[in-house]
Order: structure tokens, then C-alpha cells, then sequence
């Protein structure tokens, strides 16, 4: 790849988004997905900042009242790639009636047995988007997912398809900068705070990437919000979105 800033990843699968060895390595990570200080635990990090960010999102889009601890009441949400329901069980809280969707059979018994644990009723569902017949949502979300996926604008035009004619959008992914190469695969990757082989560099998107994908699914992408790192803050969010960026969508 001759540059970083303007290659775009391939796109070959012909529609299949799935890639079986990406399900299958997430799965193995299932069993401790819940555990904080285990293989999934910079998720558990990166959590709180994309909730930060979707709440004022949602507030934004609906007009909500920040004092509402129920701004979702009402609204269905998708996640997917949902895991184990990281962020399946944030939402319901918000009063969302939820449905999660994951390549990897496994994250999605793990996520009905922690849901079913502690008296959330969340719908999971295991396999390929375009395959499932589950209707529109208000919400559908789709966090550090894209850049696993086969055939990414295949995989834009499904989450497009799942979308409410009034609704909201939000998706996080790793930039494809020398930065993330450095940091995300490079340090996070070699020093053991990601499992080795969750990141291929090559396909990280810039944000002038997917807002193309989501304007061709008829799609307008919101204005990027950086999420970064620094030993004094910890993951945040910023303007810098050399590293990991998280953007709204709506249909135009």
C-alpha cells in the first residue's frame, strides 16, 4: 500500500461481509469478554467513551433531555457486532428495546447468559446482516466493526437497510494513519493489551473512506470525533482522529 492516506481497503467478497477467521478469533475470546482485566479489557476502556459520545448524540437527534436517564424508551436499538453485549446492555438501560447481532455464535450465548444474569431482556441473534429479517431500528450501531468486515460497502448498504427512515447511526473504527500502525498494532498489539491478531492495518478506513461508503448507501455522515490516547487521560474524546474516530449517520 504506497499511501496510507488515500488507498482504499479492498472490497472483493462480492456481498459476504463475514470473514470465518475473524468470527472465529473474536469466539475464542468469549469465555473472558466480560472480564475487565482480561483479553477484552481495553474495550472495557474504550466503553465509557463511546457512550459518552452516542448519549449526546441521541440527545442531539431527539431532542432529548439530558436529565433523562431513559432517553432510548420507546426506540429500538441494533448493535452490530455486538460481542458479548458490551454495549448491547448500556442501551437497554437507556430503555431501548435491543437486538445484538454477532458473527461469532459464541459472543452471542455469552451475551444472553451475562443479559439473562442480571435481568436484562436483550434479543442476540448470530450471523451475516443481510441475512437476517429483523426490520428497521431507530438506533443501529456499529463499533470497531468495519474494519473487520469483507466487503465493507456491502456491509454500509445492510446497516443502511436496518435503519429507521428518521433514525440514528453511530460507528467507531480505527484511521488508517502511521499512527494507528505504531500504536494499535505496533505497541497495544505487541505489548499484550490487544490479542495479537485483532488488528490488520490494512483494513482500518479514513473517515473521507466511509463517508464516501455511507453516502453511497444514502447515508450522511456527521462531522468525526476523535478517540484518543494520552497516559494522563486515558482513552477520550477529541479532535485528533489519527488513531480511532466515532461518526453519526443519517439517510439524506
Amino acid at each position: 500500500m504506497s499511501d496510507a492516506t488515500t488507498d482504499t481497503p479492498s472490497n472483493t467478497s462480492g456481498g459476504q461481509t463475514i470473514r470465518p477467521e475473524e468470527a472465529a478469533h473474536f469466539g475464542r475470546l468469549a469465555r473472558d469478554w466480560w472480564d475487565p482485566k482480561g483479553s477484552s479489557a481495553m474495550l472495557h476502556k474504550l466503553n465509557p467513551v463511546r457512550l459518552q459520545f452516542l448519549r449526546d448524540a441521541i440527545d442531539v437527534h431527539w431532542s432529548g433531555d439530558i436529565r433523562n436517564a431513559r432517553p432510548l424508551a420507546g426506540k429500538s436499538a441494533l448493535d452490530v457486532g455486538c460481542g458479548a453485549g458490551l454495549l448491547c446492555e448500556p442501551l437497554a438501560r437507556m430503555g431501548a428495546q435491543v437486538t445484538g447481532v454477532d458473527a461469532a455464535p459464541e459472543n452471542v450465548a455469552a451475551a444472553s447468559v451475562h443479559a439473562e444474569g442480571v435481568g436484562l431482556d436483550i434479543r442476540y441473534m448470530a450471523g451475516e446482516i443481510g441475512s437476517l429479517d429483523i426490520g428497521t431500528f431507530d438506533l443501529v450501531t456499529a463499533m470497531e466493526v468495519i474494519e473487520h468486515v469483507a466487503d465493507k460497502a456491502a456491509f454500509v448498504r445492510e446497516l443502511a437497510a436496518r435503519l429507521a427512515d428518521d433514525g440514528l447511526m453511530v460507528l467507531s473504527t480505527p484511521n488508517r494513519t502511521p499512527q494507528s500502525r505504531l500504536l494499535m498494532i505496533g505497541a497495544a498489539e505487541g505489548l499484550g493489551m490487544i490479542p495479537k491478531g485483532t488488528h490488520h492495518w490494512d483494513d482500518f478506513i479514513t473517515p473521507d473512506e466511509l463517508r464516501d461508503l455511507l453516502s453511497e448507501a444514502g447515508l450522511s455522515m456527521g462531522e468525526p470525533r476523535g478517540i484518543g490516547f494520552s497516559p494522563m487521560k486515558g482513552l477520550h474524546l477529541g479532535d485528533d482522529t489519527a488513531l480511532n474516530y466515532i461518526v453519526t449517520a443519517r439517510k439524506a
